[in-house]
């Protein structure tokens, strides 16, 4: 059985949307695309490296699926982690709307068994089943408690709008910190596993 982690590139605000170039999702009009670029570091490659290194399987939503197919398949190395892992181990992608992927190996799951789905696909990868990107994604499996580490750099840089991470209206969660480090850059990338629901109290 394998386990659901989720990495994701953060302003200090909590934007997560198009941290890698000017055009890679302005939907809703967001104009900051590739805030990231000027962060990116030794560091950062490193921690990077670290994650693909123990991916077994991608569950990805659609969006983000069509940014890494437009990519990936072009820039193909076997000897680069992140491009041999994404253009070959198993990919998941959870859309309503997508038919037949053309970016492979990639099975389609949807519909009203999503969850059991996620679930299913966990138990068969033998590593991670991680989650890059996906914001909507991203957000329905936190909101249903499906995700087991959580892996955030936050980056330097505050934007004042765009798609964010964590919405209002989540369920309230607390996370115990298993691994911390800052880049020569000021990223500061953190890791959570989930602990349960949060809890409240009153300084006397």
């Amino acid at each position: 059985m394998g386990k659901l982690t989720l990495t994701t590139f953060l302003t200090l605000d909590g934007v997560m949307q198009a941290p890698g170039g000017r055009e890679e999702d302005p939907s809703g009009g967001f104009a900051y695309g590739g805030w990231l670029v000027p962060f990116a570091d030794e560091g950062m490659g490193e921690f990077v490296t670290e994650v693909f290194d123990r991916a077994g399987a991608f569950l990805l939503g659609r969006r983000t699926y069509e940014i890494f197919a437009s990519y990936w398949p072009q820039h193909d190395d076997p000897a680069d982690p992140v491009a041999s892992r994404l253009n070959r181990l198993p990919k998941y992608v959870a859309s309503t709307t997508l038919k037949e992927p053309a970016w492979g190996p990639a099975t389609v799951i949807d519909g009203e068994q999503l969850q059991s789905e996620v679930v299913r696909a966990k138990d068969a990868t033998e590593g991670e089943l991680q989650v890059h990107g996906s914001g909507a994604l991203a957000q329905w499996l936190l909101a249903r408690d499906l995700v087991d580490e959580l892996n955030l750099l936050v980056f330097p840089v505050f934007l004042g709008g765009g798609r964010r991470l964590f919405p209002t209206g989540g369920l309230p969660t607390a996370f115990e910190l298993t691994g911390s480090r800052t880049t020569s850059a000021g990223t500061a990338v953190h890791t959570y596993r989930p602990k349960g629901r949060a809890v409240f109290g009153t300084f006397d």
